[in-house]
């Protein structure tokens, strides 16, 4: 593993884990326990998941494991609405200020956690996310292709300077998130629209793992062509950034 995946910050900071999680049953209970070992004393820390309609026992397997954990809360929407749609959930849940999003299939080291928080506290208030760039990928040849050609068209239409943005790992402040404009795949663009709110990206390299059991919810039509509506919207709201306030008091000279 790397440095950064070690690095050490203050138990005091507190981040909300949110993990949108769709038929992982196979997949939340050791994910669950991984993060219960690899941050102990490393974070104070709530885990959030968010079972996005599944139709295996992972509703089951969530009631069971949040009844033992105080730090794990779960929440269930009755209909599949989508990634993004569980992580505005979880976010909206969440009780403290920075957000840590992981994947519900294992492939996000949650031992990275604490070196994207890191991240954000050096950067200050002036950055809005830190995202995770996945290195070693260790999917298959045909996934990476897919990833690859989706990354490089976003890249070139939005210039967000991310070259991974569906990484599922990444950091960022609460209250940034719920100002977004929300659309149903928005967590695909997260870079492009922080970046448009006037805040600063930040990256750090993580390690890629293989999915734990079961096949990807997603192929070349999700990450792509379904997504093309939606890219050209995020270039359109990119395009016309708006003009982010400078907001000063005016004093009462009466005072």
């Amino acid at each position: 593993m790397s440095d950064q995946g070690t690095t050490a910050i203050p138990v005091t900071t507190a981040v909300s884990i949110v993990i949108p999680a769709k038929n992982e049953a196979a997949n939340i209970v050791p994910l669950v326990e991984e993060i219960a070992t690899v941050l102990a004393g490393r974070l104070n820390y709530e885990v959030i998941v968010v079972d996005d309609g599944s139709s295996d026992n992972t509703a089951e397997l969530l009631r069971g494991l949040a009844g033992e954990r105080p730090w794990l809360r779960s929440l269930r929407q009755d209909v599949s609405c989508g990634k993004s749609a569980a992580i505005r959930t979880g976010v909206k849940a969440a009780t403290h200020p920075v957000i840590a999003t992981l994947d519900g299939d294992g492939q996000n080291d949650p031992s990275f956690v604490p070196a994207l928080v890191a991240e954000l506290d050096k950067g200050g208030a002036a950055v809005g996310l830190v995202a995770g760039q996945r290195s070693k990928r260790k999917d298959g040849a045909w996934k990476k292709t897919q990833s690859r050609i989706a990354n490089a068209i976003r890249g070139r239409i939005l210039k967000d300077g991310t070259r991974d943005s569906v990484c599922g790992l990444k950091v960022f402040r609460r209250e940034v998130f719920l100002a977004l404009p929300y659309f149903d795949t928005m967590h695909r663009f997260l870079p492009a629209l922080v970046r448009r709110e006037g805040y600063d990206i930040r990256h750090v390299d993580v390690v890629d793992r293989p999915r734990w059991h079961g096949k990807s919810h997603y192929g070349m039509w999700d990450r792509l062509w379904v997504g093309v509506p939606d890219l050209l919207g995020v270039w359109w709201l990119v395009r016309r950034r708006r003009r982010v306030p400078q907001v000063s008091e005016v004093k009462n000279d009466a005072r």
